[in-house]
């Protein structure tokens, strides 16, 4: 009985509610991306950090698509910036990742949520939502690139 017990156990415990949004990149992944931006929505931003104590930009978007997609990205943002394929501006669709550089050797990452907004770590206000219509961040747009 007791295995028997045990045995309904560990097989009821795999029909939870899954954790993973494994979807494509282009069905629902917008309100999805959405829904996990606002669970982390001002965490701090700390250089190196990966947890809600503070995270940078390439860990904000190391643990999207992880969490989402279980899909494991380099910890840089730069090595996130050799992933995939490059598109262009025109074609971005929810999940891209965008990149910018925001300085003489500084880059900075984000997910594309659609309608010209994009996810990121911000070190002034940490994760927060952006447009790339702000002059800020169309001045210092580098490249953008979708996963395989």
């Amino acid at each position: 009985m007791r295995t028997v017990m045990l045995l309904l156990l560990v097989t009821l415990s795999g029909c939870g509610v899954q954790t993973r949004f494994e979807g494509d990149l282009n069905g629902g992944v917008s309100s999805a991306i959405d829904s996990y931006f606002l669970q982390w929505e001002g965490t701090a931003y700390r250089l190196g950090g990966s947890d809600k104590r503070g995270l940078d930009c390439s860990a904000f978007v190391q643990n999207l698509y992880w969490d989402l997609y279980n899909k494991g990205l380099p910890r840089t943002t730069e090595a996130q910036a050799q992933q995939g394929y490059t598109i262009p501006p025109s074609e971005l669709e929810p999940g891209d990742l965008v990149f910018f550089k925001t300085g003489w050797r500084n880059r900075h990452v984000g997910v594309y949520l659609g309608k010209g907004d994009f996810v990121h770590a911000s070190t002034s206000v940490g994760v927060t939502r952006s447009s790339l219509s702000n002059d800020y961040w169309r001045d210092r747009f580098w490249t953008a690139r979708r996963e395989e």
